[in-house]
């Protein structure tokens, strides 16, 4: 009974992802967390806290002003103070120039203590998402694209950032492709 809560609330999150609310999956979050964006592009990186959590949801909509989760599969095991859900997905976006080509698949480990999120991470194609991104970039004029200015570490403790990252809030950082950034 109880995986199957897990697994409802998680298709939740998701539908509501689907129709643009972020808020039920800041909800959904401890206060201690980790969210994981593989990939060296404007949306790649690490967030610790729900301001940096919301400022990155922020950029992901504004980048695809429309973004469809299609569930798979979800997964879960575990006890309800340790528990694992693997969802298997695919989304298709409209990018902010109104292109309607991207579509990637991927799966998010979420771990949860206690029916909150205390570790998010998705592993999609990230080369398919960084030429997105690049693509929208350099398309010329566009409004979310801008230089990226460079940060050498992060505050409150973290670790130094990896090569193409700049700091975004307190222990937050943001990547980013050639050069570019979005929303950073």
């Amino acid at each position: 009974m109880y995986h199957r809560i897990v697994r409802y609330q998680v298709r939740k999150i998701f539908d509501g992802l689907s129709k643009g609310d972020w808020e039920s999956a800041l909800g959904g979050m401890a206060d201690r967390f980790e969210h994981i964006f593989p990939g060296d592009h404007a949306l790649g990186g690490t967030r610790h806290t729900k301001v940096g959590l919301r400022a990155w949801f922020q950029r992901l909509f504004a980048v695809h002003p429309v973004l469809k989760f299609e569930i798979k599969h979800i997964a879960s095991s575990g006890t309800p103070w340790d528990t694992t859900a693997v969802i298997e997905w695919r989304d298709r976006a409209v990018m902010a120039d109104g292109d309607t080509s991207y579509v990637n698949d991927g799966v998010h480990i979420i771990r949860l203590r206690w029916g909150k999120i205390v570790s998010l991470h998705p592993y999609l194609d990230t080369q398919k998402y960084a030429a997105a991104l690049g693509r929208l970039a350099q398309s010329g004029g566009h409004r979310l694209a801008h230089a990226a200015h460079g940060v050498d570490h992060l505050v409150g403790g973290d670790s130094a950032l990896h090569a193409g990252q700049r700091q975004f809030g307190r222990g937050e950082r943001v990547g980013h492709a050639r050069g570019v950034a979005l929303f950073a």
